[in-house]
């Protein structure tokens, strides 16, 4: 490790024409002589949260046995290497996402899971302006965490938003996002991965969009305007941290090229419905690619919070690549049909093998002492759990904490029918020094050590 006579800020930026740059984390960023009080150059607490639409086939989710002696079921199995972090949390509900109110009716379950999933807050029947939800668990956090960062959340979907007749009675903004900065304002979900990277990288100042377009147009990378920034920092820094620099300009460097390749694919076929334009051809190839653009946005702390929507409630894609033609949302409504059962079931393990890609991209990135993962909270979970009944209790949840809240993962735990899921947000909050009293219709935090 070089010896700084001065520490490397943490908030350092290479800026170049129409770009600026966050720096990962360095030991460079660390005082050499700092004393045991020291905070500069700590790596950051993160929370995530990530949302798979229409529940699960239950029967293939749920361990049969609690505690750290259970088997990883068919849906789990593709988290083995991180079951010693993951924590699969049983009986908890979102009862305000059942129909409370006259005239509710069983029309607008999925609008009332997506839209309570992270506020624990019944959402008021209407189509339209006057929506009304809850202040969100990412939105409270951000709040706290957003007083170090550039952004204060970021939030990613993988799926076009619904314009126009959503589920009778309920607006469209209720399935288009999960988060919401308060009761009356839904936040929006960038879809689009040269969206988020340009919120990452794209400079603010007033001649930006124009340079930007440029390089666009002359498919040049954000790397090349600030090359002589870069090599002025590397005659600076230690083997190691010329090691970290060089793996995070690397990773930026892939990511551009394949939003890049995505955008000239879109310019040579026929648009597809369900993909829109600079969307890469395959849903595998999206959902990684979106997957590594949220671990950029930790690796520069440009963020601390951020929510994903694998998918959209009642979701029609489609999964060629898995030999599943048939829309999703239509599959879990199988009535028990073993055909379509095993369809969903094929579904439900393909999302988790993508959740497997963000840990592993998490554990495989340094931060710190440690790596990204060893500082991250990822709540993985679905507003639904028997998608067949539009069910809303028992639902399929689970914690991967990587060592900020200190809980003992590898078990499964089982609460008593009908918990609040927001007790569980609650207990996350407290963990990361967020006081919060209530949210929702949680009764108080939820125990991790035992249920």
């Amino acid at each position: 490790m070089m010896i700084f006579k001065k520490a490397i800020p943490r908030r350092a930026f290479l800026r170049g024409v129409g770009a600026t740059l966050a720096l990962p984390l360095l030991d460079g960023m660390v005082p050499a002589l700092a004393g045991p009080l020291d905070t500069a150059g700590q790596p950051a607490t993160r929370l995530s949260f990530v949302y798979v639409p229409n529940g699960m086939i239950m029967d293939h989710w749920t361990p049969t046995a609690e505690g750290a002696a259970f088997e990883l079921t068919p849906i789990l199995e593709p988290l083995a290497a991180f079951r010693d972090r993951t924590l699969v949390l049983s009986g908890l509900a979102l009862k305000n996402a059942d129909a409370l109110l006259p005239g509710e009716g069983a029309v607008g379950n999925h609008s009332r899971a997506s839209a309570t999933f992270l506020s624990g807050v019944h959402p008021k029947k209407t189509e339209g302006a006057d929506m009304e939800a809850g202040i969100t668990v990412d939105q409270i956090a951000a709040k706290e965490f957003g007083k170090q960062t550039q952004l204060a959340s970021l939030e990613i979907a993988m799926e076009s938003e619904l314009v126009g007749t959503c589920e009778r009675g309920y607006s469209c903004a209720y399935l288009n996002t999960l988060c919401w900065r308060n009761p009356t304002t839904p936040m929006p979900m960038e879809i689009m991965p040269r969206g988020v990277f340009e919120r990452l990288f794209g400079d603010s100042g007033s001649t930006a969009p124009a340079e930007r377009r440029a390089r666009l147009r002359e498919n040049r990378s954000i790397l090349d305007s600030v090359t002589d920034e870069v090599t002025r920092l590397l005659k600076g820094l230690g083997p190691t941290d010329r090691g970290k620099l060089g793996q995070y300009l690397d990773a930026i460097r892939d990511v551009e090229r394949r939003i890049q390749i995505a955008e000239q694919q879109s310019d040579r076929e026929l648009p597809t419905l369900e993909r829109p334009v600079g969307i890469p051809a395959t849903f595998a190839e999206y959902a990684k690619l979106m997957f590594d653009l949220q671990v950029l946005a930790f690796q520069t702390d440009m963020t601390r919070v951020i929510s994903v929507m694998v998918a959209r409630e009642q979701s029609a894609r489609a999964y060629p690549e898995l030999g599943v033609g048939d829309p999703h949302h239509p599959l879990t409504h199988h009535n028990g049909d073993p055909e379509k059962v095993a369809k969903v079931i094929k579904i439900n393990i393909f999302h988790m093998q993508l959740f497997a890609y963000f840990l592993e991209k998490l554990r495989s990135t340094p931060d710190g002492d440690g790596s990204l993962l060893d500082h991250t909270m990822i709540v993985l979970g679905s507003a639904i759990s028997d998608g067949n009944m539009h069910l809303h209790d028992d639902l399929p949840i689970l914690l991967v904490d990587g060592g900020v809240g200190r809980f003992q993962g590898g078990r499964h735990l089982r609460y008593p029918h009908a918990t609040p899921l927001a007790n569980l947000y609650l207990t996350l909050l407290d963990k990361v020094g967020v006081d919060q009293k209530s949210l929702g219709d949680s009764t108080g935090k939820l125990d991790l050590r035992s249920a």
